[in-house]
């Protein structure tokens, strides 16, 4: 046995990294069941419970926003929004008279509102409302506050419901996921367990209002990431989607958002136009994103109180949107009076889709969507970028699909192909331009999938996708996205956990150390004289003469005697000994650690093939190799370790 002080590879980490480590261990260790019968188990019945919960405030919010527009747009305004095929229309005696001089202050009345609500209740309601969900997912907790789904029902009922150009799809699931965070709370889940649930209801919160429910569920395990997505989440948000889907549509109906063609063949030849359709797809989300940047930075700098910008972006809304309306009021049927500009703006991507009787022909069709998609652009960018409470996932699929379509017809123009079907391109190019900028490539095909009605533009879709996740992969609608889970906040405790698994403890035991070690007869005087001489020790192996392991004498064990002086002195080292906790040179740091957690050792015994002792493995050099490894350093080399028997 030697003395002196402990050397290099003995010396305790970083304090923040045995801090992170025992986190880990309370969290991961001990009291952690498999993830499958979570998911078998309680997790699938409170999915289900956030499913119902969201698909009913979905119909809430649905509703409201259908009547704030027919009251607030039709009744006053005599504004004719234009629809989509699965929206349903406005009823001429729902009309009033068109008055443009009042039509042009609505959508800054309601942003205003809208604004100085979100302001003074709950500041994370403004913008779209994804970006905060995934920040909520990786940065907080999972937890977002009680008031967030009221406060966000409100606020983008009032932006939406008086023209400002936005999706529903955005603040449901903002929603959606704060009812799943509720729930958690209410229910005292874990924390894993409580992430998950905020993605199940982001899910069932989108798939109700879209009814895309397996692509609802896609998005939202997979716009948590760039480069991944959270697997664990896939069934519980599976499940819940499917409940809130449900829900809704008992209330308002099956059916798609948009009408389109019974058939889309494919065609093998079309496959380069597909692929120049994303490259343009491409070019236009760059646009996009850089004229949303711009606004934003713009309002960011405004010297007026945040309440007031939303406000002020629905004004410019306003001045620029009715004008044009007015113009081209004489050239246009009072049923594509709205052109998709103000609103969702779903009518604009069903015409890319369908056409329409008053829509024009040949390369003024072509130049209408072109123009169109330039001026959703811009709305939404007014709207979302100043702070206004309305989705940008609906837009984006407008404006993908306005592009799509007219890249489809000026194919079909310049080629003379009648087998090109600009509908096709139209609904190819909504996939491609959200998934492009959300990165969701998958979630956004099978969204576009269920929305045709079948899986014919599959090829096509996955052609573009890929390209477009190429293209814009140094862009992103939302800034909140992590790359992989490894760069995840949510997951930096489980990533401890991988790390330790791929660590064999023979690889990084210090062998080199000196131990003491006592026979079953050892008096308990000699015991206490050899452990006082020992500091770097924690746990004291008692071997038989066979070299077994049969014990191990510990600091809680010795406390004890200490106090009785008695007890030493009659004691043997076979009466001291508590049951031997041990890990073998070929078992990995994961194991070491859970051992550790149950037994309430601080250092265990590591053993050889042969059970001999070759070692010991604590605590604090699990998190020194820990933080090695994850810093790229190399572990601790092994070398022989001698003993010293007592």
């Amino acid at each position: 046995m030697k003395g002196g002080p402990p050397p290099e590879s003995e010396r305790p980490p970083a304090p923040g990294a045995l801090a992170a480590l025992r986190r880990a261990l309370r969290k991961n260790v001990g009291a952690r069941t498999p993830i499958e019968l979570q998911l078998v188990g309680r997790v699938l019945l409170h999915a289900a419970v956030v499913g119902a919960l969201a698909g009913a405030a979905g119909c809430i919010f649905f509703a409201g926003v259908e009547a704030v527009e027919r009251l607030v747009l039709a009744s006053v305004c005599g504004y004719v929004a234009l629809r989509a095929g699965g929206e349903e229309p406005i009823r001429v005696d729902d009309l009033a008279p068109f008055r443009p001089w009042l039509l042009w202050l609505v959508p800054a009345l309601g942003a205003l509102a809208s604004g100085a609500l979100s302001a003074r209740f709950a500041p994370e309601t403004r913008g779209g409302g994804t970006d905060a969900t995934i920040r909520a997912f990786h940065h907080e907790g999972g937890v977002v506050r009680t008031r967030v789904p009221i406060i966000k029902a409100a606020a983008s009922i009032l932006t939406l419901g008086t023209g400002g150009s936005g999706g529903r799809e955005g603040p449901t699931m903002q929603i959606g996921g704060a009812i799943g965070s509720i729930v958690a709370r209410y229910l005292k889940v874990t924390d894993r367990e409580r992430r998950l649930l905020l993605v199940a209801g982001t899910a069932a919160g989108m798939a109700a209002v879209f009814r895309t429910p397996l692509g609802a569920a896609l998005l939202a395990v997979e716009v948590l990431h760039r480069d991944d997505f959270e697997s664990d989440a896939l069934v519980p948000a599976v499940l819940a989607s499917v409940v809130g889907y449900s829900v809704f549509v008992s209330v308002f109906g099956e059916h798609t958002l948009f009408a389109h063609a019974a058939h889309y063949p494919f065609v093998p030849s079309q496959l380069p136009l597909y692929a120049l359709l994303a490259v343009f797809v491409s070019l236009g989300a760059t646009v996009f994103l850089g004229t949303m940047q711009r606004v934003k930075r713009f309002f960011e700098r405004l010297s007026v109180p945040g309440w007031c910008k939303p406000g002020l972006g629905g004004l410019a809304l306003g001045l620029g949107a009715v004008p044009l309306l007015v113009a081209l009021a004489p050239h246009l049927p009072r049923a594509g009076q709205g052109l998709g500009i103000l609103g969702g703006g779903y009518g604009a991507g069903q015409v890319a889709i369908t056409g329409a009787p008053w829509f024009a022909e040949g390369w003024r069709g072509v130049q209408l969507l072109l123009a169109l998609a330039a001026l959703k652009m811009i709305a939404t960018s007014l709207t979302v970028g100043s702070g206004g409470s309305a989705g940008d996932f609906g837009p984006s699929l407008v404006i993908g699909g306005l592009l799509g379509g007219a890249f489809g017809r000026a194919a079909q123009l310049v080629l003379g192909d009648p087998r090109i079907d600009p509908g096709a391109f139209a609904l190819v190019g909504m996939g491609t331009f959200y998934g492009g900028i959300a990165h969701v490539p998958i979630a956004s095909l099978v969204m576009v999938c269920e929305l045709a009605g079948s899986y014919e533009l599959l090829v096509p879709l996955m052609l573009c996708e890929g390209i477009a996740f190429v293209a814009l992969r140094k862009k992103s609608l939302y800034h909140s996205q992590v790359m992989t889970k490894r760069d995840s906040p949510a997951h930096r405790d489980d990533l401890i956990m991988d790390v330790l698994r791929g660590l064999r403890i023979g690889d990084v035991v210090v062998r080199d150390r000196d131990y003491v070690t006592f026979a079953p007869k050892t008096s308990g005087s000699d015991v206490m004289r050899a452990i006082a001489r020992q500091t770097s020790q924690h746990s004291f192996p008692v071997v038989r003469e066979d070299g077994a392991v049969v014990g191990v004498i510990t600091s809680d064990i010795l406390r004890a005697t200490a106090a009785e002086p008695e007890i030493h002195e009659l004691a043997i080292a076979h009466d001291m000994m508590a049951h031997a906790t041990t890990v073998t040179e070929d078992e990995d740091l994961h194991t070491a650690l859970e051992r550790l957690v149950a037994s309430g050792l601080h250092e265990l015994v590591v053993l050889g093939p042969r059970g001999e002792i070759v070692g010991f493995i604590a605590e604090a050099e699990i998190s020194r190799v820990y933080t090695a490894q994850t810093q790229r350093d190399e572990p601790p080399a092994s070398s022989p370790r001698p003993s010293t028997r007592a």
